[in-house]
């Protein structure tokens, strides 16, 4: 498919990819070694491979009662992904950083973490909210999408809930990391951290923010919800958001926050940080990734979104008979989500 100057987050000379491809099917790694995540481990199975079995907090402090580190799960890339293992490079990275047990908190015994992953240490100097002053935390990987990805360089949008301890309070909170990556032997090297530092709440925000914090059927993780509350998101965005959780269920991933500046490998802006685009990584409880879900379902959602009025909708399937030429597209770092953008 040709690229069009104005044509959201594809890349120019990202491949497209076929209206169908022959996949297998998922490979599912996790709880198949009984591990558990602790204050620095990992815990059991849960009802959604890449997310924790415990309920999802809102940002709260618990009573001393109450207070307890969640059990967590390791997150493990799908058996479908392009190239599962930069996911996990990034990925366990995030989660040695963002986990430790009882008096071993701090940039210098994270560090030391990090250096033990083959990784530069000098990396927890760029993790920002992944480091608070804390006793004791816990990391969840709620989900790994790509940011881009070419042939020697890549972006990870890690997506993570964290509690943090302090005496007998936990606090809930969560970030989005855009982790840079690049080729190397072994394996893939991070050369940069980008956690995502979204908007103060408004004083006040319009119906249609409240209406997509309140929906049953839109999971937002800890920064879409801050981008949200911002106030910086564009209405259009909004309101395609409400009018895709009329029909499915939706976890969205990235809003506004968290993702690159400019389309990963380019110089032309992209959509998100404008607050004019959100990525949609889960629909009806189905990874856009796994091979198992069901290509009509993909499809039909994404036109469901150009219906909404988006102009750029990106995922695995190419689809034809868009409104412009390039309303629709597919390549490799869309692979694992449904990419949504807006004009105005």
């Amino acid at each position: 498919m040709p690229w069009y100057p104005g044509s959201g987050d594809r890349h120019p000379l990202a491949p497209a990819r076929p209206a169908a491809r022959p996949v297998g099917r998922r490979a599912v790694l996790l709880g198949a070694a009984g591990t558990v995540l602790g204050a620095a481990g990992c815990s059991g199975g849960s009802t959604s491979p890449r997310t924790t079995s415990s309920p999802a907090p809102s940002p709260h402090t618990t009573s001393p009662a109450t207070a307890a580190l969640p059990r967590t799960t390791r997150w493990r890339p799908d058996g479908n992904d392009i190239d599962g293992d930069v996911k996990l490079r990034a990925v366990q990275l995030i989660e040695v950083i963002g986990t430790w047990s009882a008096g071993q908190g701090g940039a210098a015994r994270a560090g030391a973490r990090v250096a033990a992953l083959g990784l530069p240490s000098g990396l927890v100097q760029q993790a920002g909210p992944l480091l608070p002053t804390a006793d004791q935390a816990a990391l969840q990987v709620i989900e790994a999408q790509y940011g881009g990805i070419l042939a020697d360089s890549a972006s990870v949008l890690v997506v993570c809930r964290q509690w943090t301890a302090n005496g007998s309070s936990v606090v809930a909170g969560g970030t989005t990391v855009d982790v840079r990556l690049s080729r190397a032997q072994p394996r893939w090297t991070v050369t940069a951290l980008h956690p995502a530092r979204p908007g103060s709440a408004a004083a006040s925000l319009p119906g249609d923010a409240h209406r997509v914090l309140a929906h049953s059927r839109i999971e937002l993780p800890p920064d879409a919800v801050a981008d949200v509350r911002s106030g910086t998101i564009h209405e259009s965005v909004l309101r395609a958001i409400l009018q895709l959780a009329g029909a499915y269920r939706m976890y969205v991933s990235v809003i506004r926050s968290g993702h690159p500046i400019d389309v990963f490998g380019t110089t032309r802006p992209s959509d998100h940080p404008r607050g004019r685009a959100f990525d949609v990584w889960q629909i009806n409880g189905h990874a856009v990734v796994d091979a198992a879900t069901s290509r009509s379902l993909i499809e039909t959602f994404m036109r469901d979104a150009a219906a909404a009025g988006s102009y750029n909708v990106g995922g695995p399937v190419l689809l034809s008979g868009g409104a412009t030429p390039d309303q629709f597209f597919s390549d490799d770092t869309h692979h694992d989500h449904v990419h949504i953008g807006f004009s105005s």
